[in-house]
C-alpha cells in the first residue's frame, strides 16, 4: 500500500453476478486485512440483513450499518454513509441488480448509482475459464449510471486457470484486483435464515484472520484503494431530526444469540432523540429490567425454546411487565409473546401466553419479502417499511390484528400481526418509516 494513500471518507462496493459467489468472505477479508494496517475501515450491509453486520462489526472493529434502497430514502442512506473519518466497503446482497419487483428496487446497484461508488464485482470462477469475459462484460455495459471498477476472482483452481482467466479478461480493460485460490477452509457455516451467528462461533477471529491472509496472498491492493471514491459528506447534507422517534423514554431491548436481531439505526434514531435504551438477555433468565417499553427482537428462539420455556424469571418477569408496560414483539420476539412455539423436532414450548398464537417449525415454510405495514394506532401507529423473513407456521393466531400489509408490488397482504392490551407484536421487521 502507498502510505501517501488516504483513503478515509472513501468508500466502493462488493458485488457479484448472484448468490454465493463469495462476497460475505472477501468483504469480510478485506475489512481484516485493511484494518490490522492501521487503516479506519467499516463496513455496511446492503438490503435487511442482521447477520453479516454482525462478521463485519468483527472483521473491522467498528460498527456495520444496513444501508437499504427499498426502504430508506435517499437522504436517509446518505446519512448513515457519511463518515470523513473511516473508509467504507458495502457489501451487496444477492446480484448486483437483483431487487425487489417489479422494477428492482432496492437492489445494490442503487446504492451504486446514489453515491457514485465503483463496484468490485466478485465472480466465482471456479467452473468456468473463457466465458467469465461475457459474464464480467454484460454486468459492466448494463447500466452507465453503475460503474464496475474492477473484478475479483474467486474459487481460482490453479496458476495455469487464474492465466486463462485474466488472458479471457484483458480485452475488457477492468483490473482484476485478486485471484482467490479455492479454500475449503473459509466455507461459512449456515442455518435457515442465512450464516451461523457471528457470537456463535468460537473460531471466529483465526477465520478472519486466514481469509485476511488468503485475499493477501493474490490482492493489488494500491489498485484497490485507488479505485475508492468519496462517500457522502456530513457537512454537504442537511440537518434533519432521526426518521424514527423513540416509543418511550425508558427503552429496554432483548439481546443475545436468541434475540440478536436489531437495527442499529433505530436504536441510534431513539437514543439520539433522548431516549434511554439498556439490554438484558432472556436466554440467560435475566428478570425484565423497569422500563416503559420493551423491545423483544427477532433471532432464533426456535433454536432455544426448551431453555426460554424453562426460564421461569425471564417469563414472569414479562408476564407482569405486560400490566403496565408496552411490550413489542418482532418475528422471533413476536413467537415469543405467544402461548406456544413448536420446535423442527415437533416438541411444543410454553412461551409467555401474551398473545394467542401459536407458531411451529415441524413443518416449515418459508415467507419472504418486502413488506409496507400501516398501523393504525399505539405505539407503532403510521406507515412502516418492513421486511419478513421466517419458516415459522402459524397454526393459531386471534384477536386485533396489529399491521395492514401490501407486499412490493403493492398487491394487499393479510393483516400482520396481534395486539392485546400493552402487548404488541409481527412478524414484520421495522427498517424505517414510510
Amino acid at each position: 500500500m502507498s502510505a501517501a494513500l488516504d483513503i478515509s471518507g472513501k468508500g466502493l462496493i462488493i458485488a457479484a453476478p448472484s448468490s454465493g459467489a463469495g462476497k460475505t468472505t472477501l468483504t469480510l477479508a478485506l475489512l481484516r486485512l485493511l484494518a490490522r494496517q492501521g487503516i479506519n475501515v467499516r463496513g455496511a450491509k446492503s438490503g435487511p440483513d442482521y447477520i453479516d453486520p454482525k462478521f463485519h462489526e468483527a472483521a473491522s472493529g467498528a460498527p456495520c450499518l444496513n444501508l437499504d434502497a427499498w426502504a430508506m430514502t435517499p437522504g436517509r442512506l446518505r446519512s448513515l454513509a457519511a463518515d470523513e473519518d473511516s473508509a467504507l466497503i458495502v457489501e451487496g446482497a444477492m446480484g448486483l441488480f437483483d431487487g425487489a419487483p417489479p422494477q428492482g428496487k432496492g437492489a445494490v446497484a442503487d446504492l451504486a448509482r446514489l453515491f457514485s461508488l465503483p463496484v468490485v464485482l466478485v465472480v466465482d470462477a471456479g467452473r468456468m475459464a473463457g466465458s467469465v469475459a461475457p459474464l464480467v462484460a454484460g454486468f459492466a455495459r448494463f447500466d452507465s449510471a453503475v460503474r464496475v471498477g474492477a473484478v475479483i476472482l474467486n474459487n481460482v483452481g490453479s496458476d495455469r486457470h487464474e492465466a486463462m482467466l485474466r488472458r479471457a479478461l484483458a480485452p475488457l480493460g477492468l483490473p482484476v484486483l485478486a485471484a482467490m485460490r479455492r479454500h475449503k477452509a473459509l466455507s461459512m457455516p449456515s442455518r435457515h435464515l442465512g450464516l451461523v451467528q457471528a457470537g456463535e462461533r468460537a473460531d471466529l477471529d483465526s477465520f478472519l484472520e486466514a481469509a485476511a491472509d488468503a485475499l493477501a496472498d493474490s490482492l493489488d491492493q494500491d489498485a484497490l484503494l485507488a479505485l475508492m471514491a468519496p462517500t457522502p459528506q456530513a457537512a454537504s447534507l442537511p440537518q434533519t431530526p432521526p426518521r424514527m422517534a423513540p416509543p418511550a423514554q425508558r427503552i429496554v431491548v432483548a439481546r443475545d444469540q436468541a434475540y440478536a436481531f436489531s437495527y442499529p439505526h433505530l436504536l441510534a434514531d431513539w437514543h439520539a432523540a433522548g431516549a434511554e435504551i439498556t439490554f438484558f438477555s432472556p436466554l440467560a433468565d435475566d428478570a425484565v429490567p423497569e422500563c416503559d417499553f420493551l423491545y423483544l427482537p427477532g433471532g432464533y428462539p426456535e433454536l432455544h425454546a426448551g431453555r426460554l420455556a424453562a426460564n421461569a424469571t425471564f417469563l414472569d418477569s414479562l408476564r407482569n411487565a405486560a400490566q403496565d408496560t408496552v411490550i413489542y414483539g418482532e418475528c422471533g420476539g413476536y413467537m415469543t409473546l405467544g402461548d406456544g412455539l413448536i420446535d423442527a423436532d415437533g416438541t411444543r414450548h410454553q412461551m409467555a401466553g401474551l398473545l394467542r398464537l401459536e407458531t411451529s417449525f415441524a413443518k416449515r415454510k418459508l415467507h419472504l419479502g418486502y413488506r409496507d405495514l400501516t398501523a393504525s394506532d399505539g405505539p407503532l401507529k403510521g406507515a412502516w417499511k418492513a421486511h419478513e423473513f421466517h419458516y415459522a407456521t402459524t397454526l393459531k393466531a386471534e384477536g386485533t390484528t396489529l399491521f395492514t400489509a401490501q407486499d412490493a408490488e403493492g398487491n394487499a397482504l393479510p393483516d400482520m400481526g396481534l395486539l392485546e392490551g400493552n402487548v404488541y407484536g409481527s412478524f414484520g421487521h421495522l427498517i424505517d418509516r414510510a
